[in-house]
């Protein structure tokens, strides 16, 4: 018998269609109650409680009570990288869904990956800090330097100090599923989408389990001004 870690246990749990739908959905950062899970698993409930327990053991969701109802959620952002990486992992090889929907395209240019900016937006922001030289990266190593420190104090006034965790570095390389390359992650990647949404230049897509993000024609500007191609 092997020591370490035992990856078939999580993958036998992700790789269940309706488990992988349910996880998919909680991607969006949200808490969703069981209800709305089994739709998105296109499940009955009593099918969903029981996936949703197994998740539970096996530590990728955890329960939240309030009121009468009881929300689910991802437990951390580790879960939602390994699922953004999988994702992209699935699209390399050809494994897609056949049926595409409306969401499709806006899902594609922008939407939240737990809690930071994923798609082409995302993927053009991380190009562009590199470019004005606000992070360095090597491979999957991203550093905030003394540049970049002083821009999110100016332009987004964040301040830098504060984004120091225990559990979670402040830059990470997240594998982008539809971009193919990486999208910045981590606790900047997260203060960044929420500095976002409080000033209103962004917001999400109010549809329980959507992961799109919608930014208002202010904060489109905003964002090319500070991150589009000509950006310096």
């Amino acid at each position: 018998m092997k020591a370490g870690p035992d990856i078939s246990m999580v993958a036998a749990l992700v790789g269940d269609p309706a488990r992988a739908n349910m996880l998919t959905a909680l991607m969006s950062g949200r808490a969703l109650t069981a209800s709305e899970l089994a739709q998105e698993a296109g499940i009955t409930p009593q099918t969903a409680s029981s996936h949703l327990a197994k998740l539970e053991a096996g530590g990728l969701i955890e329960p939240e009570k309030q009121g009468r109802h009881r929300y689910y959620r991802l437990t951390g952002p580790d879960v939602a990288h390994v699922l953004e990486g999988l994702a992209g992992l699935a699209a390399r090889a050809g494994h897609m869904r056949v049926r595409t929907g409306p969401k499709d395209p806006a899902l594609r240019r922008a939407r939240i990956c737990y809690d930071h900016l994923a798609g082409d937006l995302g993927v053009q922001m991380l190009d562009s800090m590199r470019k004005q030289r606000l992070v360095r990266q090597i491979k999957e190593l991203i550093e905030l330097t003394g540049e970049g420190r002083r821009f999110l104090a100016e332009s987004l006034q964040i301040d830098a100090d504060s984004l120091a965790h225990p559990r979670r570095p402040v830059c990470k390389a997240c594998l982008d599923w539809s971009e193919r390359r990486h999208h910045l992650a981590g606790t900047l990647g997260a203060a960044i989408m929420l500095r976002f949404t409080e000033l209103k230049w962004a917001a999400r897509d109010t549809t329980p389990g959507s992961r799109v993000i919608q930014f208002t024609r202010t904060g489109e500007r905003k964002f090319v001004a500070m991150f589009g191609a000509g950006a310096t």
